[in-house]
């Protein structure tokens, strides 16, 4: 693990045990509120991005900051998405962690260029580290992975419907349920790029693209040999944030096979 590797996870821990847990099934009346479009932030949220941007700051000074609630109350601050940033979703899986369920997680990226150069993911109740460095590889807690499908005969894919209207939402099952075993969303891409490594799920679909929620985990699933692109097979870039439609899958197969059913709706 590199020096860098574990400063991020030293921080994520540090995070996670003074500011995350202690509100996990502990949050108090006014603790919770809805941005809109049933998407939650707490105040757990709030403070573990204040903490985590206080503690990168020091890793690298000087450079932008472009984080899902900062941006929510400044959105002139994704601007910063052109330049070098680090990038940070506080609580991914807000949703779950405000209901008081897993999964949830840290998600940290580096970009610059538009291009992620870095990314970690961090599983606040588990501790699975998972780490990628462009043309560095992948790794979890450490040790450098390989992705492997689910090996089943009818692929498994989880697909996110929860940003599309009712219409499209139908026709994307119609033609796709047929030629997949339809898996559940874990609502939280922290626990859904490791799956498509790790054998639990081939292939993920998503509409809304924004960087805290991709960027590390588009990279750690490139660097372990899957495929995350958008739906014409142009890269996932952090400065496109106007951008919609994801395919993540676990290998460049899948990754094409999904395409073509899904360009063809």
């Amino acid at each position: 693990m590199s020096m860098l590797d574990r400063e991020i996870l030293a921080l994520c821990r540090d995070v996670t045990e003074r500011i995350i847990l202690p509100r996990y099934r502990n949050l108090q009346e006014g603790e919770v509120e809805d941005k809109g479009g049933n998407d939650p932030v707490t105040i757990a949220d709030r403070e573990a991005e204040i903490a985590l941007f206080a503690a990168l700051a020091r890793l690298e000074p000087g450079i932008g900051h472009v984080g899902e609630e900062a941006t929510f109350a400044d959105p002139a601050a994704i601007e910063q998405l052109r330049g070098p940033c680090w990038i940070v979703d506080p609580i991914d899986g807000t949703r779950n962690f405000a209901s008081g369920q897993p999964p949830f997680g840290i998600m940290i990226a580096r970009a610059d260029g538009g291009l992620v150069q870095s990314g970690w993911i961090f599983d606040c109740l588990t501790e699975r580290f998972c780490a990628a460095h462009r043309a560095g590889g992948a790794f979890v807690d450490g040790e450098r992975i390989t992705v492997r499908t689910t090996g089943a005969e009818v692929p498994v894919a989880a697909i996110s419907l929860i940003f599309l209207d009712d219409a499209h939402r139908q026709r994307v099952l119609d033609g796709l349920g047929p030629h997949y075993t339809l898996a559940d969303i874990p609502y939280c891409a922290a626990e859904q790029y490791p799956r498509l490594a790790l054998g639990t799920n081939d292939v993920s679909i998503f509409e809304r693209t924004l960087a805290w929620d991709h960027a590390a985990g588009t990279l750690w699933l490139e660097e372990a040999g899957g495929k995350a692109a958008r739906n014409d097979g142009s890269p996932y870039r952090v400065d496109e944030w106007d951008r919609r439609g994801l395919i993540a899958a676990a290998s460049p197969a899948i990754w094409h096979a999904m395409a073509d059913r899904l360009n063809a709706l």
